[in-house]
């Protein structure tokens, strides 16, 4: 899957692998853990809203490039053929209105919103399983937590 934020015009994109979907606060939720050094966390932080996007077996390779090259040195849509494609709505959620407006791809065959709810640092005074921090974090690069509330789905026909 790729995580992405931003707009059409201005946007990041990298492949994600750790996260999942759950029941969250009465909420249908998606977490996802991105480190510190990746420029699409940049894109997350400043926007409300990132999605998550999932792509048929065809475009594994090109999923591979976004998440081993950088988008500050360059274009991953232009080096993967991936075609971006503005993703906007709107919702209400117990009087609470919202409009979104990111960005995803038009291949992907699954692509799901999510307005951000909450954002956690990783801390190595956490990790009750020592062996955790020093096999993945050896370098001291911690991943941030990124809990959303799924506010819409789109799929593919």
């Amino acid at each position: 899957a790729l995580v992405t934020a931003g707009n059409k015009n201005q946007y990041n994109t990298m492949t994600v692998s750790w996260g999942g979907l759950g029941v969250l606060w009465g909420k249908n939720t998606a977490f996802i853990f991105v480190r510190d050094s990746r420029y699409t966390k940049e894109f997350i932080d400043k926007n409300d809203y990132f999605t998550i996007s999932f792509f048929d077996e065809e475009y594994r390779q090109a999923l591979s490039f976004c998440g081993s090259h950088s988008g500050r040195d360059c274009n991953k849509a232009e080096e993967t053929g991936l075609v971006p494609m503005a993703v906007q709505g709107d919702g209400t959620d117990n009087g609470d209105v919202y409009s979104y407006n990111t960005v995803s791809f038009e291949q992907a065959s699954m692509i799901i919103v999510c307005r951000k709810s909450y954002v956690q640092q990783m801390e190595p005074e956490c990790f009750n399983v020592d062996a955790n921090d020093s096999k993945w974090y050896a370098d001291k690069d911690y991943h941030v937590q990124y809990i959303g509330e799924i506010v819409a789905v789109y799929v593919r026909k």
